[in-house]
């Protein structure tokens, strides 16, 4: 299979693992202590890197190579989630979904400045398109309904985007699901310390579906769906690939609609399918 080609299918699995996960958090911070799930989320995914990592007999990554997976650490294993976790206090889920429509921009921003790609002008035009129009529906929602959980989804969107960028230069050499496994096993010390401070009392009163969602976001958003992402940016380009976080807020919206029984308005499918269809335009340009 042609390498880009390749790229494309990983990002694409990536991709729709990804969309459940701000539904999965949603569900998660009904009951759970943001914080606590953010940490709790990235030490249960660390431990299960570890063994990994163990199990494979992994190589440790070079000297040179530790300043980036903490980037990387910083931006999607505490950064996204704990912004996310505290947005989804203020904002619904599907509302924080539409927001991932700027994350192509922001990811291919960090592209050019961390990845060395240089894509045509035409690309940029549309990813700013794209982005533009998630900027606009936000603005047309009175930005006065949350505008605390809208600025944490933004600030989530810009420290996801250096994550991104950051892992998929490093999986060029390391291997995309070595890069997430490394960055959490270098958190995990960190993350199981202040998983215990941040532990609640007692875990009686917590449902079954709130520990799915910390199941979900532990074990598909934390660690397998970035062993599909990396390796898909690695493959296609980070530019290119990163498009596909248009179709995200796709799956994400369906997901807030059927599980959550959120009232997704025909607004949000408005803008949902209009940036969906700038991603064909970016990744014809994308190189």
């Amino acid at each position: 299979m042609e390498r880009a080609t390749a790229g494309w299918l990983n990002g694409l699995v990536g991709v729709v693992i990804f969309s459940g996960s701000l539904p999965a958090t949603r569900v998660a911070v009904m009951q759970f202590d943001p914080v606590f799930l953010t940490v709790a989320r990235a030490a249960i995914a660390g431990l299960l890197a570890l063994c990994l990592l163990l199990a494979c007999r992994e190589r440790r990554p070079a000297r040179r190579d530790i300043a980036s997976l903490l980037v990387v650490a910083f931006g999607v294993v505490l950064g996204f989630p704990l912004l996310t976790a505290l947005a989804l206090q203020h904002v619904t889920s599907a509302h924080s979904i539409v927001f991932i429509g700027l994350l192509p921009l922001a990811t291919a921003i960090f592209g050019v400045l961390r990845g060395g790609e240089r894509p045509k002008p035409a690309f940029w035009l549309f990813s700013l398109l794209g982005s533009a129009l998630v900027a606009g529906f936000a603005l047309s929602q009175g930005l006065t309904a949350s505008p605390t959980g809208d600025a944490l989804m933004l600030a989530a969107i810009i420290v996801c985007g250096l994550g991104y960028a950051e892992g998929a230069r490093l999986a060029r050499t390391l291997g995309g699901w070595q890069v997430i496994s490394w960055t959490l096993v270098l958190s995990l010390p960190v993350m199981i310390v202040l998983a215990v401070f941040y532990m609640p009392p007692s875990f009686a009163g917590i449902d079954a579906p709130a520990w799915m969602g910390l199941a979900y976001v532990s074990l598909f958003s934390m660690l397998i769906g970035f062993v599909f992402w990396y390796r898909g940016l690695a493959q296609g380009g980070i530019a290119a690939v990163g498009q596909l976080q248009l179709l995200q807020p796709f799956f994400g919206l369906a997901l807030a609609a059927t599980l959550l029984h959120e009232k997704v308005s025909p607004a949000m499918l408005a803008v949902t399918v209009a940036v969906i269809l700038c991603v064909a335009g970016a990744r014809k340009f994308a190189r």
